[in-house]
């Protein structure tokens, strides 16, 4: 498994979100570099962001999920064009950031 994984669910329709493009990015302030990039699946979940072998450095890193072209798949305004989460590894453990999301309004939290 990848050391960071996601999992986004629309919690307008009680389903997974398929389909969102996520990018991972290594950095802080306002200098990121994109480190890689996945899509979910049709279960709401990205589980191979990275390679297995490869742990990330301690750092801040953050995923943007563009939603924007989700909602608009779906024929649905949304006041969030994308959502980006800022966290910090601090060990080789595995992080799962999970995403609960709805088109105006947005949530998450330190996954296992």
């Amino acid at each position: 498994m990848s050391q960071v994984t996601s999992h986004v669910l629309d919690t307008t329709t009680g389903k997974p979100a398929e389909g969102i493009r996520a990018m991972l990015y290594k950095g802080g302030s306002d200098e990121w570099t994109e480190i890689t990039r996945g899509i979910t699946n049709k279960d709401g979940r990205i589980s191979k962001l990275l390679p297995t072998d490869e742990p990330l450095q301690q750092g801040i890193y953050k995923i943007r999920f563009e939603t924007k072209d989700y909602f608009d798949k779906n024929q649905i305004a949304t006041f969030y064009p994308y959502v980006e989460i800022i966290f910090e590894v601090t060990s080789s453990e595995h992080y799962h950031i999970p995403l609960l999301l709805n088109p105006f309004g947005y949530t998450t939290y330190r996954g296992s």
